[in-house]
């Protein structure tokens, strides 16, 4: 196959590029032909732009989504028996060591429900350690007021996500009630726990689900309130290669479980798993967008067929006299292929020009359009982010670019071909 190929472009002159170039820029009879060349070239530059465009806000929300889902979980957590840990300093500082691990922090995590006036609302409860918990998370930087070393043992401080207070009603300096959903027994039966908190800060981290439903207590004043004694329920870890946590994450387990000063079964589980279905569909959105969106360019790519059926037509007699002036069946196949794949080309370049200068100023255009009509794209109650990111790849970028000249290609075959057979005898008959 490849031999005829090489056979095929060894026969070809600078002939048929010169006669391919002078048939596009020539002016036709027929100015449907024409007419019919620009709709495509139209075509496939609204296809490829498109796709630049819609790959680059995909990937800018696959980036947000990680980078604020990862500012306030962990890259690596790890937990034992029933989601406790009685050795947590041991595992904190033993996983610190470890390579690529940047700091550990431990964590007290569970349910509960937060009361303030006439507001309710579930939320959960998160134990930490404030400068431990500052280098393993971002919540530090996304404080609204105050800050994370204002949770201070003994206080029974709070710091709520800023949609989590406005449901509630509550501002800084108020007092919230959290109720534990583990019980105690009393006389008058089974009643859950409940302890009043002072709210002395807001964080918002822009992801709904998080700001509504996260509150941020002191480690030691959560272990009170859940009765977890000396216990955590696990310890989070930072890593310097966030894409690296399964392997990290396979290793750490290993040498825990492996160590002579271990305590019980450990459990390490990264990002990845914690997060799996989430961004598995978020790829699977993305490769679907690719193919549904490669469809339009196939369509616009595949009327170059149609423009150079019409060309071969126009141009039979054209054909004919190069024929019988020497010109091969290859040659004359190579001219309609330059024709149609100048189309795509053209077609082709100006869809990623203008794709690529959209996908670098999306968050000044998007902004521009809600501002002139008064509209929100994306409500922040509706979806895990309220503004529209962009993120260009190049290698998208090429990959598009190529599908669409290839694409552009194949469809010059079969006409190319069908000029290729043209008699000249039969051609020239009614001239």
């Amino acid at each position: 196959m490849w031999k005829k190929v090489k056979i095929f472009f060894s026969k070809l002159s600078g002939f048929e590029l010169f006669v391919g170039l002078r048939y596009t820029r020539a002016k036709r009879k027929n100015h449907f032909i024409s007419f019919i060349s620009l709709t495509s070239m139209i075509g496939i530059a609204l296809g490829v732009a498109a796709l630049i465009v819609v790959l680059s806000v995909m990937n800018g929300f696959q980036k947000e989504l990680r980078t604020r889902i990862l500012g306030v979980a962990s890259h690596l957590e790890i937990t034992g028996n029933n989601n406790q840990l009685s050795d947590w300093p041991y595992v904190a500082n033993y996983s610190a060591k470890q390579p690529h691990v940047l700091a550990s922090a431990p964590y007290i995590m569970a349910q509960g429900m937060l009361s303030y006036d006439q507001g309710v609302q579930g939320a959960i409860i998160r134990g930490v350690l404030p400068i431990a918990e500052d280098k393993v998370a971002d919540l530090g930087r996304n404080m609204k007021v105050g800050h994370l070393t204002d949770l201070k043992a003994g206080e029974f401080g709070i710091i709520l996500g800023a949609d989590l207070a406005y449901n509630l009603g509550a501002q800084v300096g108020d007092k919230v009630v959290v109720m534990a959903p583990q019980g105690q027994f009393t006389p008058a039966g089974v009643v859950p726990r409940l302890k009043q908190f002072t709210i002395v800060g807001l964080f918002q981290v822009g992801m709904y689900e998080y700001d509504a439903g996260l509150a941020l207590i002191h480690m030691d004043d959560a272990a009170k309130l859940y009765r977890m004694g000396d216990s955590v329920s696990g310890v989070r870890l930072k890593l310097d290669d966030l894409f690296g946590a399964p392997s990290i994450a396979a290793s750490i387990a290993t040498q825990l479980n492996g160590s002579a000063s271990s305590k019980g079964q450990y459990y390490v589980s990264d990002w990845t798993q914690q997060h799996a279905n989430f961004f598995k569909a978020v790829q699977m959105e993305k490769r679907v967008m690719f193919i549904i969106l490669t469809l339009i360019v196939a369509v616009a790519a595949f009327n170059i067929v149609s423009t150079l059926v019409m060309a071969v037509t126009d141009k039979r007699s054209d054909i004919a006299i190069m024929r019988t002036l020497g010109a091969s069946p290859a040659s004359v196949m190579f001219i309609f292929i330059i024709q149609g794949a100048l189309i795509g080309l053209i077609g082709t370049v100006f869809g990623a020009v203008f794709g690529i200068l959209i996908a670098l100023n999306i968050d000044t255009i998007i902004p521009f359009i809600e501002g002139l009509f008064h509209v929100q794209f994306l409500s922040k109650e509706v979806y895990a982010i309220s503004d529209l990111p962009s993120d260009l790849i190049w290698s998208d970028v090429m990959l598009i670019v190529t599908m669409s000249f290839v694409l552009s290609l194949l469809a010059t075959l079969y006409p190319s071909w069908r000029a290729s057979k043209i008699n000249p005898a039969e051609a020239l008959r009614y001239e």
